[in-house]
């Protein structure tokens, strides 16, 4: 004779105290489950530490091996940066015309750059050379147009004369501009402004070291200073020594 089948366990209503358990007894609170975002993390190793100081150790000793290159450098060929100079500029045509549509200028301009290399053991090299000549100041600077030098080499302790010519023709300028460059021109105080850009390249025993962009400004000369026989000094814009 087969057995009845098991009846299923009551389940306890929420709130439900056990009567045979001791008065004032609670079964302990579960731990609540966090999501794994809220887990604490693991400390780093020591292996990131390590790291960090060995690569600071590195540029550390980097930065001072480059120092004392500099250092040793300077010691044994006592660099100094180039000179130039304006050596002469003419001005052979400047004729500004009147028409019924406005003022229109002429012009030819002949510029000489002296160059100087004043090292004693180190060579230069440049790149080709754009030069700009304008006239005038402020509002009332006028392009002259602009040359082309091609590569050349400064050997140690030389000087060398480049020439730039540049002309404009038919060129439209405001009537007021061109009748006060024109009177300055007759008067010589026109004022000259002269702007080469190039690179230079550094020789050193034989060993040519990189292409440096140097701009070379001869700004604010006038045509008196120039046939006076002054030679005013240029500025150079490059790495400063």
């Amino acid at each position: 004779m087969s057995e009845p089948p098991l009846k299923p366990a009551l389940q306890r209503p929420p709130g439900y105290k056990d009567p045979t358990a001791p008065n004032g007894f609670q079964p302990p609170p579960r731990k609540p489950v966090l999501p794994p975002s809220f887990h604490p993390k693991k400390k780093r190793s020591n292996c990131c530490r390590v790291c960090c100081c060995c690569l600071c150790v590195f540029i550390l000793i980097l930065t001072l091996l480059i120092l004392i290159s500099g250092a040793v450098f300077y010691l044994l060929f006592d660099p100094k940066s180039p000179g130039f100079h304006v050596q002469s500029f003419r001005i052979p045509r400047f004729n500004v015309t009147r028409k019924a549509d406005g003022s229109y200028l002429d012009a030819q301009t002949l510029t000489r750059i002296e160059a100087k290399n004043p090292n004693e053991k180190m060579t230069y090299y440049y790149d080709k050379t754009e030069v700009d000549v304008s006239v005038g100041q402020g509002d009332d600077e006028t392009d002259l147009g602009s040359g082309t030098l091609p590569e050349f080499t400064m050997r140690k302790q030389n000087t060398t004369s480049l020439k730039v010519e540049t002309k404009v023709s038919n060129k439209l300028v405001d009537d007021r501009i061109g009748t006060r460059l024109q009177s300055r021109f007759r008067s010589k105080s026109l004022v000259v402004n002269v702007e080469a850009r190039t690179k230079i390249g550094l020789g050193v025993g034989g060993l040519k070291i990189g292409m440096v962009g140097v701009t070379v400004k001869c700004d604010g000369i006038t045509l008196k200073q120039l046939d006076s026989g002054d030679m005013p000094k240029c500025v150079i814009n490059m790495l400063k020594w």
